[in-house]
This record gives C-alpha cells, sequence and structure tokens, in this order.
C-alpha cells in the first residue's frame, strides 16, 4: 500500500486488531465489520488487522476469515493497509490461509508464533520463513510467549529479518533489552502489542501500535501516536495518562475482545456484544468494574 506522507511505514502507525462482529444466530456480520472498519479509518486508523487474537480467529473458519478479509478490504482498501491474521500453529494451514488472502489483495499479513506445539527457535524460524516465502505479501511477525508459550529469541528475529518479506513484529513481549537488540541490527519495524506500552514502546523505537483499546478511543490513540512523532513528549505523557483508566478497562478485566465489543456497544457502534465460546460475555461484577474504569476516563455508560 503506497503512502505518500514522509516517515510512515507502509503498513501505517495506528492499527486496530479489529473485532469480529456477529449476528444474534452467531453468525459472522460483515457488514457490521465494514461499518467498524470505516469508523476506525474515519477516526484516525491507518491500518486494520483483521481476525487476528481480537478478531476471534481460533473460532473462525477459513471461509469466515477470508470472508472478513474481503469486507474490510472492500470497505476501505486503499485508505488504510489491510493485514490479514492468517498464522496458526500449523504451517500448511498458515500458508493456505495466507496464500488465499494474498489473492484478496490484502497489504500484510500478520504471523503468531507457533502455539502449543512449543516449536523449538529453529522449528520457529522454518516456519516463518515457509509461510513468508509461499506469498509476496509483506509479514508482521507477532511475538506473544503469554499465548504461544514459547518467545521468539533475539537471534532468532535477526536471522528472520533477512528474508525480503518479513518486515515487521508485533511485540507482546515486553522485553526492551531484546528487542533494543534487534532494533539496533535489522530494519524491522516495531510495534507495540501491548495496549498500555505505546508510549515506552514508541520512545525505545518502535513506529506504532497494533491496538485494542483503539476501537473505543480511536482519536486520542492517534493524537498519542502523532504527538511521539511530533518529538512533543509533554503532549504524549499527557494523553498516555488520560488513556490509563481506559486502557485498564479494556484490556485487564476481561478479555480483550469480550471488553471491546461490549463498549462498542455502550458507545453505539455496535448493535450487540456477542462472541463465540469459548468466550463469554462479562457477568455483572465485571461490567461494574470496566464501567468504573471508564468513568474515571469522563467515559459515563451508566444509564
Amino acid at each position: 500500500m503506497s503512502d505518500s506522507r514522509a516517515n510512515v511505514p507502509a503498513l501505517g502507525t495506528l492499527l486496530t486488531a479489529m473485532v469480529t462482529p456477529f449476528t444474534k444466530d452467531g453468525d459472522v456480520d460483515y457488514k457490521q465489520a465494514a461499518e467498524l472498519a470505516s469508523k476506525l479509518v474515519d477516526d484516525g486508523c491507518d491500518g486494520l488487522v483483521v481476525t487476528g487474537t481480537t478478531g476471534e480467529t481460533s473460532t473462525l473458519t477459513d471461509e469466515e476469515n477470508l470472508g472478513m478479509f474481503r469486507a474490510v478490504k472492500d470497505a476501505v482498501g486503499g485508505r488504510a493497509a489491510i493485514i490479514a491474521g492468517t498464522g496458526t500453529n500449523d504451517t500448511a494451514h498458515s500458508v493456505h490461509l495466507s496464500q488465499e488472502a494474498a489473492k484478496l489483495g490484502i497489504d500484510g499479513l500478520l504471523l503468531v508464533t507457533p502455539y502449543y506445539n512449543k516449536p523449538s527457535q529453529a522449528g520457529i524460524r522454518a516456519h516463518f520463513e515457509t509461510v513468508a516465502s509461499a506469498t509476496d505479501v509483506p509479514v508482521m511477525l507477532y511475538d506473544i510467549p503469554g499465548r504461544s508459550s514459547v518467545q521468539i529469541a533475539p537471534d532468532t528475529m535477526i536471522r528472520l529479518a533477512e528474508h525480503p518479506n518479513i518486515v515487521a513484529v508485533k511485540d507482546a513481549k515486553a522485553d526492551f533489552a531484546a528487542a533494543t537488540r534487534v532494533m539496533a541490527q535489522t530494519d524491522l519495524a516495531f510495534y507495540s502489542g501491548d495496549d498500555g506500552l505505546t508510549l515506552e514502546w514508541m520512545a525505545l523505537g518502535a513506529v506504532g501500535l497494533v491496538g485494542v483499546t483503539t476501537h473505543v478511543a480511536t482519536r486520542r490513540f492517534r493524537e498519542l501516536v502523532d504527538a511521539v512523532n511530533a518529538n512533543d513528549l509533554g503532549t504524549a505523557r499527557k494523553i498516555n495518562f488520560e488513556l490509563e483508566p481506559v486502557i485498564r478497562a479494556t484490556m485487564t478485566r476481561v478479555q480483550g475482545a469480550v471488553a471491546a465489543k461490549q463498549i462498542l456497544k455502550w458507545q453505539g457502534v455496535l448493535p450487540n456484544s456477542y462472541v463465540r465460546l469459548p468466550l463469554v460475555e462479562p457477568d455483572a461484577d465485571e461490567i461494574n468494574t470496566i464501567r468504573e474504569d471508564l468513568a474515571e476516563a469522563g467515559m459515563d455508560f451508566t444509564v
């Protein structure tokens, strides 16, 4: 995807890992997904990750994943980078999804570290290189050992950076020392994979954020990213402090997709907050806690 702004990476700087809306019958609501994508881009996102963790990819069929890629691309393609979540713990399956996504003309692939299998670093490297070689689409690695149980070691990441299609990293590991080493030795574009560490990551050298809270406070996150890029640390700190209770509400009380859908329903953006099992909607106590957090940020949904 071309971008005429100087120093802006092709995959963008403010990316939302989109939720996948569902109908009351449990089907993917592609129309609602398109409307949500348009709103996020209107409010400041220059990239969208479709069917990543927050998009409940684990409980989507291949047809539903591809349907989401198509719906979002049709809605905002050309206005924002569309990154397809095609990584699984099965290399052959990841290759298939990536190739099918590439046929739709998406702008990037998000590949998570293979989960559950607990591969060696050699296995991790072989997995990523195999999938990255299957298309000509730029790849963003997703390093999240809290979910995958294994990390991408710095030496592995440095070697992976030699692959021409591997261009970026979404880091949810928060090992700043390891990231500094990789940044110093590669041209990989780093993205914060932790909403609450966006300022810290960007101070280190990350280009932006792949977030969940960005669903519900898109414009404020746009201002935060732009302030850091303008070297306006005072403004960035102020915004960061203001966002803290919103991030707390979205990321720490229940699973991120669950919280984001609930808040989007309160905001009138989504008609419902349905999720697929094994996820469930918040209970009454969780609802109250989320509301209390949001009230600290001036977002009152008690009525």
